[in-house]
């Protein structure tokens, strides 16, 4: 079964309507986690979370006029300033951060959109994009293997969730390599199933919550409150997302075989993830930023119909409205996601590895052995470097120290 039969005008294969449900989904599960996590780390409501990661991503979509198949979900660096601020002013103060953070983005795609994009080839050369990229997924790797359950002292196959994770992985694992047909585009569906499936046979699964939970509810929206000085402590965070964000269009555009940057446009996609975020703090959710975990889909199935993405949004938004639903997608072990998160991940870190080797990076000479090892190490073991209320740590600052290597290394032998 094919599920695209014509391409747009962008190259883009279409999916039919009945193929695009299970993938909306396959993206919707790959996103729940960590969306939901934010705001139950940071006090606000997981509803609203769902409503402003789905009603963000139509917004993104919207700006960057359809070209980009990126979701977006509750951003974790801003988890630290939200819950530091919601400590000392209260939630409402962290949120009005976050809208001003959100509107930073603007006014660096309103400069980006008058100075163009030139500039990035420079700054940004294959050797520091690809080093980045694999950052990215291997910068995620602790987080998969502690999900999975497989960290920690003792890691036995007498803990269910250590047979659950595996038994995940070797389904999603198996699914991308030997799936045909249609079923070759849903690995991951099938794997999240299968998984929690296994882990019905395991008494693991709880449906208390479902059971308790309303058909229909509005989320508990919240609305900010503004103070000059969260403000000026939160701005920081901008620079660390917008390097984030750098780094994720980057691999988007790797992936698909498109220039983002270039059309539609690093002005848009900045543009709407700043927007989206500004949106999402405005009604009380956990800014936004767009997930690797989804990019890790993009990248298993080659499926990138960004109206696939769309119907994720939009049954993030039903979710939102429909408590019951949604708490029968949070009775997922977290055993499970991190079985399928580990082969996520590390697509993105192998697809990092493929722009080094295609750009034809030569390390015999040192400038480059020396810009990619210090990327790599810095950003997998998750250096900080702070001065005041200023942080730069895990990616960015590794993507910050990685362009400043490439302008400041001497290119010849």
């Amino acid at each position: 079964m094919s599920v695209a039969a014509v391409k747009d005008t962008a190259g883009i294969e279409k999916v039919s309507f009945l193929a695009s449900i299970p993938l909306g989904f396959q993206h919707l599960f790959a996103m729940f986690g960590a969306t939901v996590l934010v705001p139950l780390l940071t006090g606000l409501d997981p509803a609203v979370a769902l409503f402003t990661s789905g009603t963000g991503t139509l917004l993104f979509q919207l700006i960057t006029k359809g070209q980009v198949p990126a979701y977006l979900g509750s951003s974790f660096a801003f988890i630290g300033p939200f819950v530091a601020v919601a400590g000392s002013h209260g939630l409402p103060y962290a949120l009005g951060g976050g809208v001003v953070v959100g509107l930073v983005y603007a006014l660096i795609a309103l400069v980006i959109s008058r100075i163009g994009v030139d500039w990035i080839d420079r700054f940004l050369p294959p050797v520091v994009i690809g080093s980045v990229i694999m950052v990215i997924g291997l910068g995620l790797a602790s987080t998969a293997v502690e999900m999975a359950g497989l960290s920690g002292e003792v890691v036995s196959l007498a803990s269910p969730a250590v047979r659950i994770s595996l038994f995940t992985m070797l389904v999603t694992i198996a699914g991308t390599a030997f799936f045909k047909g249609f079923l070759a585009v849903v690995p991951v569906l099938v794997g999240i199933i299968a998984g929690y499936l296994f882990s019905l046979t395991q008494g693991v699964v709880d449906f208390t919550a479902v059971r308790e939970a309303a058909w229909f509810g509005l989320p508990r929206f919240m609305a900010p409150q503004f103070s000059w000085p969260v403000i000026a402590a939160m701005l920081p965070v901008s620079l660390v997302t917008i390097t984030e964000h750098l780094g994720d269009v980057l691999v988007l555009s790797k992936i698909v075989g498109k220039d983002y940057y270039r059309k539609p446009g690093l002005h848009r996609t900045l543009l709407g993830d700043g927007l989206a975020t500004s949106w999402a703090a405005l009604v009380g959710g956990p800014p936004n930023t767009t997930y690797g975990e989804n990019v890790g889909v993009l990248a298993i199935t080659r499926v990138f119909d960004v109206a696939v993405v769309r119907l994720a949004a939009v049954f993030a938004v039903l979710l939102s409205l429909m408590p019951k639903f949604g708490a029968l997608i949070s009775t997922i072990p977290t055993a499970v996601m991190g079985g399928v998160s580990i082969v996520l991940f590390g697509v993105i870190a192998a697809s990092g590895l493929r722009t080094l080797v295609e750009s034809g990076i030569d390390y015999g000479h040192k400038r480059n052995l020396v810009i990619s090892s210090v990327i790599l190490v810095l950003g997998i073991g998750g250096a900080r470097v702070g001065l005041g209320a200023f942080e730069l740590q895990g990616m960015a600052l590794a993507t910050v120290t990685g362009i400043i290597l490439n302008l400041l290394l001497p290119k010849d032998k």
